[in-house]
């Protein structure tokens, strides 16, 4: 092949050599390339491999890059823990598992009376209490009364401690139906947040008419019940054929359902003559009516 190559003429044999130079620089050429982006790609897949194993790590041990990102952004404030409400303590950096831990203590009766009983909150590490330490203010209701008041004609509650009796005692009850804020506090369990909270409620419904509809207020402590009373004032009636829509979706005993079905009632076949008509509306059943009842007039 070689000794062939020498009986062509010199011009052929030129280019010749010259197509064969060509072929091998294009090949190395294209080698170098694909060595190139062979490497990318690895660096690529190694990336993204790393990214992975970092999430997946981090998801193991229960961390959340955007938690991370909100915890840089808590704003120590003064707060009570006896009446903070969930955005409050979110923002000082706590967990949303304890600040459900502090709404159940709160429901169940529980009462943060000095800054020490916050450093029992489950979860909460000593660094976290020492930074929150300087910023928790306990209203003086929830104090013992030997802080508030000095030792002076204290009364003495069966333990050590002297304490004034800044709440109610058995046997003691305020009445639902005019109560205020202030007089709502002063029941064991019954904070700020449940005082306004049985207000707001009261005018919502116009009125109370059995303290068992407290218990239709999320989270309220059962044992606080026993200190309120219902004298059986009037309330405010809802004249089911004058009202719209509107009106009476927003009683809590009416949803828009049940207010759209009273409203279609009206149009095709007239008003309402008794409570009891509503029984011909599948969307109200006899429990529905019968907590009704006593909020209704025609």
């Amino acid at each position: 092949m070689i000794k062939e190559f020498f009986y062509f003429p010199k011009s052929d044999r030129r280019a010749m050599i010259f197509l064969l130079a060509v072929v091998v620089l294009s090949a190395v050429v294209v080698g170098i390339m694909d060595k190139g982006g062979m490497s990318s790609q690895l660096a690529r897949t190694d990336s993204l491999t790393a990214d992975s194993s970092i999430r997946k790590a981090a998801v193991r041990r229960g961390v959340q890059y955007i938690y991370n990102v909100e915890t840089g952004r808590r704003k120590l404030s003064a707060f009570d823990p006896n009446t903070a409400d969930s955005t409050l303590l979110l923002s000082l950096g706590l967990q949303p598992w304890q600040v459900r831990s502090i709404y159940r203590y709160r429901a169940k009766g529980g009462i943060y009376r000095q800054p020490s009983d916050f450093a029992r909150l489950y979860g909460l590490t000593v660094k976290q209490y020492k930074e929150l330490l300087p910023y928790i203010r306990i209203s003086d209701e929830y104090k013992p009364a030997a802080e508030v008041y000095g030792r002076t004609d204290a009364v003495r509650s069966g333990r050590d401690t002297l304490r004034y009796p800044v709440k109610l005692q058995p046997g003691q009850y305020v009445t639902l139906d005019d109560a205020d804020t202030a007089s709502l506090r002063k029941v064991p369990g019954i904070g700020r947040y449940y005082a306004s909270r049985i207000v707001r409620y009261r005018n919502d419904l116009g009125g109370y008419v059995s303290v068992a509809q407290l218990s239709e207020i999320e989270g309220i402590p059962e044992a606080a019940l026993s200190y309120f009373r219902v004298t059986g004032g009037a309330v405010r009636k809802l004249n089911l054929n004058r009202l719209t829509l509107n009106e009476l979706k927003h009683h809590p005993y009416i949803n828009f359902y049940q207010a759209r079905r009273i409203i279609d009632y009206r149009r095709l076949k007239g008003p309402l003559h008794s409570i009891d008509d509503l029984r011909l509306l599948k969307d109200f059943s006899q429990r529905d009516i019968e907590r009704l009842r006593p909020y209704v007039e025609f």
